[in-house]
């Protein structure tokens, strides 16, 4: 009868293979958590717009409460392009995080000083963000671009005009070629922003 003996090199071969397996499982488990994990997630989506797949269906008011100390100044107005709808992106700079109160008004009166705005298009979005501060009391440069912004030709954004703060709220109208087009809100962090995406 024949005895097969495993000699010492072979069996430190089998171990040194088992070993360095068993060490890239672990590492491609260990990526693979990380890459799923809630914070990760979290880290992600903070800087990314909202789906730009999905067209605003319902054209309500809108409000969401601001967080309690909130002191947050407009810095940028800019308006974008995309399938269905157009958006109106505020971005802001301070502390906290902004409410709103958003809907269709029949006229711009400046909050204040009730001074009418004209505006161009056929409908009205009066925006109205809440826990501004004058740049004074936030610490940041104010807005210092183009006042009305104009939109795109051939989209629904006409213009988007002022970005005033009064009693800690900051007012701007956006004009939009046709009445009562749907819209949504919504609000992103890194940076603070205020995205209003009007159906065309």
């Amino acid at each position: 009868m024949n005895n097969h003996r495993i000699g010492p090199v072979a069996v430190f071969a089998a171990c040194a293979l088992a070993l360095t397996l068993t060490g890239c499982s672990e590492s491609n488990s260990a990526s693979s958590v990380a890459a799923t994990s809630p914070a990760a997630a979290a880290t992600t989506s903070t800087a990314l717009e909202p789906d730009a797949s999905t067209v605003p269906t319902d054209a309500s008011p809108k409000s969401s409460e601001a967080s309690g100390p909130a002191k947050l100044t407009v810095t940028d107005i800019r308006i974008g392009r995309h399938e269905g709808f157009d958006r109106v992106v505020y971005e802001l700079g301070g502390t906290g995080t902004p409410g709103w109160r958003v809907e269709y008004v029949d006229e711009a009166v400046q909050d204040g000083s009730g001074r009418s705005i004209p505006m161009s298009g056929n409908g009205i979005l009066q925006v109205l963000i809440d826990g501004s501060a004058y740049p004074f009391d936030s610490g940041v440069e104010g807005y210092a671009g183009p006042n009305p912004l104009p939109g795109d030709s051939g989209g629904v954004v006409t213009e988007v005009n002022g970005a005033l703060v009064f009693e800690g709220v900051t007012q701007s109208f956006i004009g939009v070629t046709r009445p009562d087009r749907p819209f949504t809100v919504s609000s992103l962090s890194g940076p603070t922003r205020v995205v209003v995406d009007i159906a065309r």
